[in-house]
């Protein structure tokens, strides 16, 4: 499925502009504390951005529910923990920080479902 690939590459994209945008753009707008949770934002985007192309390259050899899974865990965990820490270094609003553990859940399903689907398939 050539989604996962695609999500991958537009992620790939984003994460270095914001991570660009983080270094040039905010440094001296945001405290170092602020400015250290964005760049959490983008490392953990361009982490789990390496996830879904993985998983978009294995969907190329089979195509079970496990890896389809995984691919949507890594991206909605994405939205969830950098795009909440994106928005919380900039506004300061902490419910956007409580949203954070959400994507971090995501994340480790995400996870938990691509070695299941390594440990059958590969």
């Amino acid at each position: 499925m050539k989604l996962f690939l695609v999500l991958g590459m537009i992620n790939g994209f984003l994460a270095v502009a914001l991570g660009a945008f983080g270094a040039h753009g905010l440094e001296g707008r945001l405290s170092e504390k602020a400015l250290s949770t964005w760049e959490k934002a983008v490392n953990y985007q361009m982490f789990h951005t390496m996830a879904l192309l993985v998983t978009g390259l294995l969907m190329m050899k089979a195509d079970p529910a496990s890896i389809i899974w995984a691919g949507w865990m890594f991206f909605i965990g994405i939205i969830l923990f950098s795009g909440s820490l994106y928005i919380y270094s900039t506004t300061a609003i902490k419910t956007f920080a409580m949203i954070t553990p959400l994507g971090g859940v995501a994340f480790l399903i995400g996870w938990v479902l691509l070695g299941t689907f390594a440990v059958k398939h590969l």
